[in-house]
């Protein structure tokens, strides 16, 4: 969708006021409707971290679970956006698929008019932002809280797929710590990967049933979110070829996809590259793909 378009721009110019500025014209309706849910600029940015516990009512400490009404309800700890986004019902053909066509984003072919919510977290531990993930995955699926986006940076963390592909680490779990990294097991798609500061990553936590998406035109959205990205920068990127998901300039990888979709219910999503450090890069197969390397 054009929104998840807007949301990386963002994540490149967070100081920017008037985002719907340089956006193109299929991206800057989005801003339309959006409701006055906003924390301060600072309360946007933030880490999620708390220094003390949220106290309820009746005078005991309230359960991570038990605080995330409060969080949708106030936004305040995560800087919570509602947004009001447009959609249209026409739907990828074989001929057009993951390309962009009369204007409209292929994620934002949808059946209905949409509300997506927005949680602007800042710079989040990867284990935090994964339960942060289940939790609302589990809430999303009964109907308890709109589609969600997760727009934040973890500290440096590689991560593995679900089939944990150990071999494509170059280094030992030792020399991990020395660098500072972390590294984690997960149940999304995809290889090896890295995380770090000056990487936009998106975490949509969205019905693709809702939307009549499937799996592959899921990706293929998630795909041309970073292409039309790029292109607001002049950076003419490109899908990989068969077997190779993700966003490519030549033979570099500029964005990285990996998602998990359960009871059709995605979590995980993209990374793109904004400046990060190229060197952890080297410590890993990227993806899996030995003959290609990554840019930003």
């Amino acid at each position: 969708m054009a929104s998840l378009v807007l949301l990386l721009f963002e994540a490149l110019h967070p100081e920017d006021a008037d985002l719907a500025a340089g956006m193109p014209a299929s991206c800057a309706h989005v801003l339309q409707g959006e409701t006055a849910v906003r924390g301060s600029k600072r309360e946007v940015m933030r880490s999620s971290r708390r220094s003390s516990p949220e106290i309820r009512k009746d005078g005991g400490v309230m359960e991570e679970e038990e605080k995330l009404p409060e969080m949708r309800e106030s936004g305040k700890t995560y800087g919570i956006w509602r947004r009001a986004c447009a959609t249209s019902t026409r739907r990828h053909s074989p001929a057009t698929s993951g390309k962009t066509t009369d204007n409209v984003m292929p994620l934002q072919r949808m059946k209905l008019q949409r509300n997506l919510e927005v949680w602007k977290m800042g710079v989040v531990n990867y284990l935090e932002a994964l339960k942060l993930q289940e939790r609302l995955a589990a809430d999303r699926k009964v109907g308890k809280i709109p589609d969600t986006v997760l727009s934040l940076q973890h500290p440096p963390t590689y991560t593995l797929g679900k089939r944990q592909t150990y071999h494509n680490l170059l280094v030992s779990k030792d020399d991990l710590k020395t660098m500072g990294a972390e590294l984690h097991c997960t149940e999304r798609g995809g290889d090896i990967t890295f995380h770090g500061p000056q990487q936009a990553i998106l975490y949509p936590i969205i019905s693709l049933r809702d939307i009549g998406f499937g799996a592959r035109n899921y990706v293929e959205g998630l795909e041309s979110t970073m292409i039309d990205l790029a292109s607001l920068y002049g950076v003419r990127a490109h899908p990989g070829k068969a077997g190779e998901t993700g966003v490519w300039v030549g033979n570099r990888k500029i964005g990285a996809i990996g998602v998990r979709i359960s009871s059709g219910i995605t979590s995980h999503g993209l990374a793109f590259n904004i400046d990060p450090d190229l060197k952890y890069f080297e410590h890993i197969v990227p993806c899996g793909i030995l003959d290609k390397g990554v840019t930003h």
